[in-house]
């Protein structure tokens, strides 16, 4: 496991890191060796993790990074390997690599889809769009160039930042423009930076943010200025608000009730939920796998990651996962939920 434990994305991280404590020792008669690093949010740090772990521990499957950019970049060991890599960021990866990377956390296609119909039925007509520099950020773009535009939503600026920016002067240029709604592309506390410039530069129209922002963090640093906010999340951050006839609410309720019991009350979190559905990933795929073949041999990695591939509908606390061979994102639209920020709590938008 290799997380960002440390480093600007330690937001992410340090909950995935709790969850991945309470994963359990053994499953289906087999002990479970967790080696969890930290990369400190640094790729070049993610690639020595990974290579040690396939070089030096000879590791079976290979979880993380934490962040796009370091998943990006461990992508090419699990492939030179052959070891199934089960991300807990969403990664685009080249053609060649897509056969050993699974993603745990929902693709960017299926995350617009409720931004976009929320704003066609509350008459947003143009969107400024606020993000990060890297992949995460041209990921999230892309995407909105192609849903908005099909919905007749102009993007009307566009303006960006690194991770490691302390404030966000694009912000004023974005005001500027005017646009009905923006959306800020930005992950954990980092998240609450650039709303906070939109608010001190007077923006009054929509704020929308992705499923990164998707974590207490945005209220413990925003505070007023998030307040109705709309966040897209996975289920699980907000289980009990599930309608009962939503197939994830009875294993998101079971991930929230087991995550806060061990780390307080209000602690869930969106990405404390992927290491939780790894672990069911792991439930399912194992027994099968170990009749195949004896862990540590490549035979074994290659049943893993055919098992992860053809395990077939699987209920997440994200949502329901259909991986196939041509699809290694697997969620279906109807996945993600749109939250608002109301009195500093998540409120699933109706």
């Amino acid at each position: 496991v290799t997380l960002s434990l440390t480093g600007p994305a330690s937001g992410l991280g340090i909950p995935v890191g709790n969850q991945f404590k309470l994963f359990p020792k053994e499953i289906a008669g087999e002990k479970i060796n967790l080696i969890v690093l930290d990369d400190a949010s640094d790729p070049g740090k993610g690639v020595g993790n990974a290579r040690r772990f396939v070089t030096e521990d000879k590791v079976d499957i290979l979880f993380g990074g934490s962040i796009t950019v370091v998943s990006a970049a461990i992508a090419p060991i699990a492939l030179e390997s052959k070891t199934p890599q089960l991300s807990i960021a969403p990664v685009g990866v080249p053609p060649d690599q897509e056969r050993w990377v699974f993603r745990l956390p929902q693709g960017f296609t299926v995350m617009a889809h409720p931004i976009v119909e929320h704003m066609k039925k509350t008459g947003i007509k143009t969107v400024g769009f606020l993000g990060y520099t890297d992949a995460y950020g041209e990921s999230w773009l892309k995407e909105m160039e192609k849903q908005a535009g099909a919905a007749g939503i102009k993007i009307v600026a566009v303006e960006r930042f690194a991770r490691t920016d302390t404030s966000v002067t694009q912000a004023l240029k974005l005001v500027s423009a005017n646009p009905d709604a923006i959306l800020v592309v930005a992950s954990g506390s980092g998240a609450a930076m650039p709303q906070l410039g939109l608010a001190e530069r007077g923006y009054k129209g929509k704020v929308y943010q992705t499923h990164a922002a998707a974590t207490p963090d945005l209220v413990r640093i925003g505070g007023k200025s998030v307040e109705g906010t709309f966040v897209v999340s996975g289920p699980a951050v907000v289980a009990e608000q599930l309608p009962d006839s939503h197939p994830s609410k009875k294993v998101a309720v079971d991930f929230v009730t087991k995550y806060e019991a061990a780390y307080g009350a209000g602690s869930r979190n969106q990405f404390a939920g992927h290491a939780y559905d790894a672990q069911i990933v792991m439930q399912k795929i194992l027994p099968d796998a170990l009749k195949k073949a004896k862990p540590g041999t490549p035979e074994f990695r290659a049943a893993l990651r055919d098992g992860i591939e053809n395990m077939g509908r699987t209920i997440f606390a994200h949502g329901v996962m259909l991986w196939t061979p041509t699809d290694h994102w697997g969620y279906t639209n109807e996945t993600g939920v749109l939250l608002k920020v109301d009195n500093g709590k998540f409120v699933v938008v109706p």
